[in-house]
């Protein structure tokens, strides 16, 4: 950076407001920011242009994108590989609806996806995580509606969780600050604790009180809780519920819009955990974290829940940009980057050295718990008090990266990074020693 930015300024950015740039003002006239209390949140920090891991601000610093954007740009900003792909597509087809239509790009990305799918025949285009996970509640409780089993209701989910923000997504996340505005409006969703080994009384204890027979899906994170608060579990206790829900008849949905394409230990979460889900909802990586775009891939039992001459019992579900050919294309192109050997050596170079600053920092005085998962690196402070997801704790840690050149966005006192897989050793070691700086001088209150 050319000067890092003072940590008292940046405790809440109502600091800055002297230094406001034409950008800035322009932002603060006009937009309206995401998980954002706007009336005192100050300014958005002004990037102008992004490489590799690399943030670049108006006035020519950096920041380390330690979170990949919200998780989504796996193979580092502006990658020429994915460039070039949307370059050739659009001078062949930028676009054209799906409803009637089908074209070259959303076939081949079927053709190349599916066999990494387990139990997956079938794609379902939509434009994001929340869309991907709403369209896969809505095809558990309408197969079972086209069916006549009018009982089947219930979608079950775990405690702590978080699918998103449309209706359907909100009521299968924790009650929190994510949906309490919307709590008696959600439909029913009943919750279980995650389990944390096989036989895990308190999950399994509940899962007991619950009658299976009107449980229409059950979704979930594989392996781990991401905005919830990264909170790992067993793969056995998930397959085993997962088992109960077959079992009985239902239908179980993974969520691996943050755990897809490699994140983790194997490409999808999926392929740890013995039983198989029937829906899985993809984003965020999908495109390389370059367009929006989302799928929910389906077997073909539920496929088949909807073919009926009742028109009625189709799906009717879409939107105007369904499998758009420019967002199908940067999926091609991360799929070739996800299987080039120049991407999966700095793939395992990352996960070891994630592995590594994680046992180096364990042991410190003010780290409660601290792991690593594939490229997930989780770190969860120590308080004397509990914490919320958005509180002045999270502040002064949040402001503490950015002085020290790191974008995170902690989740209360858990602090995670998730960078692009072609971070460089020296992007590394920017993000490490700004992870050290806060573990150095945040106060446990």
């Amino acid at each position: 950076m050319k000067k890092n930015l003072d940590l008292e300024e940046m405790i809440t950015h109502r600091e800055l407001e002297g230094k406001r740039t034409s950008m800035t003002q322009r932002d603060a006239s006009t937009q309206w920011h995401p998980y954002t209390q706007m009336k005192d949140f100050g300014i958005h920090l002004p990037v102008v242009s992004a490489r590799g891991s690399r943030l670049f601000l108006e006035d020519g610093s950096f920041l380390i994108d330690a979170i990949s954007s919200w998780w989504v740009n796996l193979y580092g900003h502006g990658n020429p590989i994915i460039k070039q792909r949307l370059t050739q597509q659009f001078d062949q087809l930028d676009h054209v609806l799906f409803a009637g239509f089908t074209h070259p790009p959303a076939l081949e990305l079927a053709d190349r996806l599916l066999p990494l799918l387990p139990g997956m025949s079938r794609l379902f285009f939509s434009d994001n995580g929340s869309t991907a996970v709403e369209v896969a509640l809505k095809m558990a409780l309408q197969y079972f509606w086209n069916r006549g089993e009018v009982d089947r209701r219930v979608i079950l989910a775990f405690e702590n969780a978080y699918h998103g923000d449309t209706f359907g997504a909100m009521a299968a996340g924790g009650v929190g600050v994510f949906n309490q505005a919307f709590a008696d409006m959600l439909p029913k969703v009943i919750r279980i604790p995650v389990p944390l080994s096989e036989d895990d009384p308190q999950t399994f204890e509940a899962l007991e009180k619950i009658d299976l027979q009107t449980v229409a899906g059950f979704i979930y994170e594989p392996l781990v809780q991401g905005a919830g608060g990264m909170i790992r579990y067993d793969a056995d206790g998930l397959s085993r519920v997962m088992s109960e829900v077959h079992h009985a008849g239902g239908w179980c949905i993974a969520d691996e819009v943050m755990t897809g394409f490699g994140r983790l230990d194997t490409f999808f979460a999926s392929e740890v955990i013995e039983e198989k889900p029937d829906i899985i909802c993809l984003s965020k990586g999908l495109t390389g974290g370059v367009l929006p775009m989302a799928i929910s891939a389906a077997s073909e039992r539920v496929y088949e829940g909807f073919l009926s001459n009742d028109r009625g019992k189709a799906f009717m579900h879409g939107h105007s940009f369904t499998a758009n050919p420019m967002g199908c294309a940067a999926a091609l192109a991360g799929l070739d980057l996800l299987n080039s050997g120049e991407i999966q050596r700095s793939r395992l170079s990352l996960i070891r050295q994630q592995a590594d600053f994680a046992r180096s920092v364990m042991d410190h005085p003010n780290v409660e718990e601290c792991f690593s998962m594939g490229t997930l690196l989780v770190i969860r402070l120590k308080r004397n008090r509990s914490s919320e997801v958005y509180d002045e704790f999270r502040d002064r840690v949040y402001a503490l990266a950015l002085a020290n050149q790191v974008l995170l966005r902690p989740l209360g006192n858990v602090l995670y990074a998730m960078p692009p897989y072609t971070s460089t050793t020296e992007d590394l070691k920017i993000m490490y020693k700004g992870i050290r700086a806060i573990l150095n001088n945040i106060p446990i209150d």
